[in-house]
């Protein structure tokens, strides 16, 4: 597995990678990797010829006041992951070797509607951030495919409407949200959560899919008289809930019914640990 550590070593490197294989499909991580980070990778081997993963936290996705400081960095660790499922290519960049003139200066990417709603909302210029360093590693990189999971639902929404819309010849593929035995989505985040928070944690995943069930088995009630409940039941619990909505897949527009091709999306806060969840509602034929 070869190492890289700025732009121009990877530049070195890719090239006669690139040569002796016909696909690279790539994984973009802020590192602190768990088995969700390795199941991307995983994919991502089985999808390519070769493999590109990227360690870099990425200051311009964080808001005022969010934890790029603290945010767990554990390189050492990550590097023998990767090395153990096979990865040809690291790139572990400086913030500096990304955004030569500070990511407070540098032009953002903005993807409308779809990166306003929801954690858009709650996060400004957050998916900004997130859209602006993955077109520059595409452009870096050259991949032939990228794999993103789907705990980060909306971001994967985003990502493949940017690819369409910016003319990126980039496959986008998905992977399943991993999940902890007690159902918890796996999150670098996870480990904030005090022992008494990680108890109570499962029980987003167990109101989404309550939830769900719920909106299924009866399309015709309103969505509130399910949803507002639920979100009552995580608050009595200790969560401070920053939303909890039905929203359409392709627009993510607020929808009132759940036989439609949508999903359920959460974000809510224990201590100061913000987790996001989501699951998907299938339309009915």
């Amino acid at each position: 597995m070869i190492v890289v550590a700025d732009t121009a070593a990877l530049a070195e490197h890719l090239g006669p990678l690139r040569h002796r294989t016909d696909t690279i499909a790539f994984v973009p991580t802020m590192g602190n990797l768990h088995d969700g980070h390795l199941a991307l990778v995983n994919q991502a081997r089985a999808a390519g010829d070769a493999v590109v993963v990227s360690i870099f936290v990425n200051p311009m996705q964080f808001t005022a006041h969010e934890d790029l400081e603290t945010y767990p960095r554990t390189l050492h660790d990550d590097l023998s992951a990767l090395r153990e499922t096979g990865v040809d290519l690291v790139l572990t960049p400086r913030a500096d070797d990304i955004y030569p003139d500070t990511s407070a200066r540098h032009t953002a990417i903005h993807v409308p509607v779809l990166g306003d709603a929801l954690c858009g909302k709650d996060r400004p210029g957050h998916f900004d951030g997130v859209c602006t360093v993955l077109y520059k590693l595409f452009r870096l990189i050259r991949p032939d495919i990228a794999v993103f999971g789907e705990k980060d639902l909306q971001q994967l929404l985003i990502i493949k409407k940017m690819v369409a819309d910016l003319n990126l010849p980039i496959d986008i593929q998905s992977g399943a949200t991993q999940r902890a035995a007690d159902g918890l989505a796996l999150s670098s985040r996870n480990q904030y959560l005090s022992a008494s928070e990680r108890a109570v944690a499962p029980l987003l995943w167990q109101t989404l899919q309550s939830c769900a069930a719920a909106l299924t088995a009866t399309p015709d009630c309103e969505t509130a008289s399910i949803i507002e409940p639920a979100r009552a039941t995580l608050e009595q619990a200790g969560f401070t809930v920053d939303y909890l909505e039905l929203r359409e897949m392709s627009t993510l527009q607020l929808v009132d019914r759940g036989d439609q091709d949508c999903a359920l999306f959460v974000a809510a806060r224990l201590g100061d640990t913000r987790l996001i969840d989501n699951i998907q509602l299938a339309a009915s034929n």
